[in-house]
């Protein structure tokens, strides 16, 4: 390795010529900024938004609708996922919040409903947050059990 052959790892630099370092550079001067006006300056800074005195768009468009700040989101999780987890992943016992996610079906914060799409043959006890009537009773049918956290 010989000092000339030195070069900076690729894509470490971007800028290919250093601007405002004289005019010997070729990019002295104005900096490639220009003549006068407000970008030309130092310490210029847009606002987010700001379309040059026109009025932005966020305050052109009508606003509606209502969020409500103490709404509580669930991941839902249907009866056929979990018999699909009993039959393939060989899940024995109760389906607990662990269960669910070890098996990528809810993340640790998450608040977990069982919904009643499709069938539970399998008579487990599941655990979870909240369920639907009818998860409830097609998990009674099958013999399980269904614990509210």
């Amino acid at each position: 390795m010989n000092l000339n052959k030195l070069r900076p790892a690729a894509g470490s630099t971007h800028n290919s010529k250093r601007i405002g370092r004289g005019q010997g550079t070729g990019k002295g001067g104005t900096s490639t900024k220009g003549h006068k006006g407000q970008k030309s300056r130092s310490g210029y800074s847009r606002k987010v938004g700001f379309e040059g005195g026109q009025m932005p768009l966020q305050r052109r468009l009508p606003k509606f609708g209502f969020t409500n700040i103490n709404r509580k989101e669930f991941r839902g999780i249907n009866l056929d996922t979990l018999q699909m987890l009993i039959d393939t992943k060989d899940v024995k016992g109760d389906i607990t919040r662990d269960v669910l996610m070890e098996h990528g079906l809810a993340g640790k914060n998450d608040m977990v409903k069982i919904l009643g799409r499709g069938e539970l043959t399998s008579a487990v006890s599941v655990s979870a947050n909240k369920f639907t009537k009818t998860a409830e009773e097609a998990i009674a049918k099958a013999g399980g059990k269904a614990i509210t956290l």
